[in-house]
């Protein structure tokens, strides 16, 4: 057949780059922004504004309102309200950095605080014209986490958002700086600013009720930024007392400015933040505190939030632990109600720390202990929040529902309470397809064991499969492969016989004695690992679920013959807060009693978010030594999840580009499913043969092993 033929009429191509009128612009912005326009907000002025624009300048506009729309129609008119502006000192490729920031913002941090980013397009395009000289803060973050470890107190996190602040747990970094002329001097802003965000933990600032204080004046605003400086001033001193050398490069940071003269009594090792309290009482009619670059934000709300909460949970961590060195202690056991007996104490020392901490000794019954480590760690976290351990914290806990309550693990729905990730969660990014972005730590993930089930489903599975079981272990034999006989070698363990007779006939004719003489095994080594997650969402209950676990036991009884390294994981979760990973066997456990009750106990849980699995597991994947390297799923559907959108092409999406990843590590992806529409979905994920389908789950037993020897053959 003949192509249709090209039209040849200019007309054509000019409209196509003739801007768009006012009116044509405003039917387009209506149907985009419905949800949020009213008869007080339309989308006329929008339109109005945008009109003026280059038509390429519209089409960029109106494809990101539309992609934005999807995940919030009010970010979409935030942004469609400042991109005229924004346009006319940005490019196109520096507009797109800057959107980004902004959907950054608001998946961290909300509406108010990612629109406050579309709002401030004059600062990004400063920002913008610096790039040469900018640092992001994925270049420095590994460098800043190092440092961060080696200061004293407890250990602070990094993150990024729109202004710098800790809330005492996280430190909160922007996520590009280029204020100063080179990389070198940005780079030090950033160690500047972590430095005097971990200083306001350490020093005490958030030890007052700060949105109280500041509340008691005209202007909370206003005396929260003088008390803000005084607190820099305050903190410099002592970070000049520890980091000297860093304090050098923060004065030279600060240029000319001379400190005011009421300010220098902030500069006393013995300060702390009620003398900033004071001070700015008596500054706060005629004071405008100056703003250096370096300086972070105080947000006393979310810092007080985060405070009492670890308050309260190591209050009941350090009862719990006393109670637990108590009944270690010969000659302590519990009294007549059940509770340790012994009396706990701490007495301060004169001298402190090389930073000005305090040091204290604890005693039990007015004798000095030596507390283990996490003992210390927490007296040392409570003392940075209290300046000092109050009575009621040295009871030791009894056996009741408090004590059990401090020593409970914690439940995935809290996953983000307080400093719950420290304990066994993990965050990961997510691909957002139509931002053509990833959604920054968007997915928390935690490592679960899965619970021991019927040890009897594994005898249930090889007494049915039992002629099965027997072929597969002869066919993986074969897999392993034989010793072989090299002959004619210089070296080995037996003699050629064949060659001495060849070397006694040339050395009676003459020639010289051959050398080699002997013979040698040797076994062509498989160099391999493979890794097998397994589908334990909601939709795999019933038989589904069963011919999994019976799938997984004739594997096992299959590679335990081959000898290959092989881990099994299941996952699941719901929405993105609550991605679950079910330990099923590590690569370096046996396959034995435990590992079969967990088989057993394999069950259908919730939904299947794919791509943060992909990623846990490829980073596990990473971690052996192996030439070869496989991740096999087993899954009975598409990617799916209750919310954030994850069902559909957003799921699909991410999860090819997990593979992706997987891929340029080193590893290869591969698929089996029973999902009979898989053909719509798996070659975009996986590549045309990088997946096979099961179509009678019947078969799927029988199937997984028969294709692992295909990949490995």
């Amino acid at each position: 057949m003949s192509s249709p033929p090209r039209s040849s009429d200019p007309r054509l191509a000019v409209a196509a780059s003739e801007p768009l009128t006012a009116a044509a612009l405003e039917d387009r912005l209506d149907e985009l922004l419905d949800p949020v326009l009213s008869s007080r907000r339309t989308a006329t002025r929008l339109a109005q504004a945008i009109a003026p624009l280059p038509r390429a300048h519209q089409d960029f506009v109106l494809h990101w309102v539309a992609v934005i729309a999807r995940t919030n129609p009010e970010m979409a008119y935030q942004f469609a309200a400042a991109a005229p502006q924004a346009l006319a000192t940005l490019d196109l490729s520096f507009a797109e950095a800057w959107i980004i920031e902004a959907m950054d913002t608001y998946d961290r941090e909300g509406l108010y605080r990612g629109s406050q980013v579309f709002k401030g397009a004059a600062e990004f395009a400063g920002r913008a014209r610096r790039g040469s000289s900018a640092v992001t803060f994925e270049e420095v973050a590994h460098v800043l986490e190092l440092f961060v470890c080696a200061l004293s107190g407890r250990h602070m996190r990094l993150d990024t958002a729109a202004q710098p602040y800790t809330d005492t747990e996280t430190l909160h970094l922007p996520s590009r700086l280029g204020l100063a002329a080179t990389k070198e001097n940005n780079f030090l802003l950033y160690k500047a600013m972590t430095t005097l965000m971990w200083a306001q933990g350490r020093y005490g600032t958030f030890n007052a009720d700060l949105l109280a204080v500041c509340g008691n004046y005209d202007d909370p605003q206003h005396a929260l930024a003088i008390l803000n400086f005084l607190e820099t001033v305050r903190l410099e001193a002592c970070v000049a007392r520890v980091l000297p050398g860093l304090a050098r490069e923060m004065t030279r940071m600060r240029g000319g400015v001379e400190l005011d003269p009421r300010c220098t009594g902030l500069c006393q090792p013995w300060t702390t933040v009620d003398d900033s309290i004071k001070l700015l009482a008596a500054l706060y009619g005629d004071f405008t505190p100056p703003r250096h670059a370096y300086m972070a934000t105080l947000q006393p709300e979310q810092a007080a939030a985060v405070r009492n909460a670890r308050l309260a949970r190591e209050k009941a961590g350090l009862q719990s632990v006393l109670a637990d060195m108590l009944e270690e202690k010969d000659g302590h056991t519990p009294d007549s109600a059940g509770l340790p007996s012994g009396r706990f104490s701490i007495e301060g020392r004169q001298e402190r720390n090389a930073d000005g901490t305090p040091q204290y000794v604890l005693k039990l019954d007015d004798a000095p202990v030596h507390p283990p480590e996490n003992v210390t760690q927490l007296i040392d976290s409570i003392l940075q929040d209290l300046g000092e351990i109050p009575d009621d914290y040295l009871v030791a806990a009894g056996d009741g529902a408090y004590r059990q309550a401090a020593r409970a693990e914690p439940q995935p729905a809290d996953v983000w309470k307080g400093i719950y990730h420290e304990e066994g969660a993990y965050f990961y990014h997510e691909w957002d397809h139509r931002r053509r972005h990833y959604r920054k730590n968007w997915c928390v993930l935690r490592e679960l064991d899965v619970h021991p089930g019927d040890a009897g489903f594994i005898d249930q599975t090889l007494g049915r499969y039992r002629p099965q079981v027997s072929q597969l272990k002869r066919t993986f034999e074969l897999l392993r492969g034989e010793d072989k006989l090299l002959k004619r070698q210089s070296d080995g363990n037996d003699i050629d016989l064949d060659a001495v007779i060849a070397a006694y006939a040339d050395m009676r004719g003459g020639m010289e004695l051959a050398e080699r003489v002997l013979v040698k095994r040797h076994r062509s080594e498989r160099n391999l690992a493979a890794m097998f997650m397994v589908d334990m969402s909601g939709s795999t209950k019933g038989w589904i679920n069963d011919a999994e676990r019976e799938a997984l036991v004739m594997l096992c009884e299959a590679l335990e013959v081959l000898g290959d390294r092989y881990a099994i994981y299941g996952f699941s979760g719901i929405t993105r807060k609550r991605c679950e990973i079910f330990r099923v066997k590590r690569f370096d456990e046996p396959y034995d009693t435990l590992v079969k009750s967990r088989i057993s106990g394999i069950a259908p849980q919730d939904y299947t978010r794919m791509g943060v699995a992909i990623r846990h597991l490829t980073t596990l994947l990473n971690r052996v030594e192996a030439r070869t390297k496989l991740l096999v799923t087993l899954s009975d559907g598409k990617p799916d999840d209750y919310s954030d959108n994850y069902r559909g092409e957003y799921g699909i999406e991410d999860t090819r580009q997990a593979l992706i990843e997987a891929h340029r590590s080193g590893i290869k992806p591969f698929c089996i499913t029973i999902d009979r529409e898989a053909r719509d979905y798996l070659p975009h994920m996986y590549g045309p043969v990088n997946w096979t389908l099961v179509d009678n789950v019947a078969q799927l037993p029988l199937k997984v092993a028969e294709i692992y020897r295909r990949l490995t053959g």
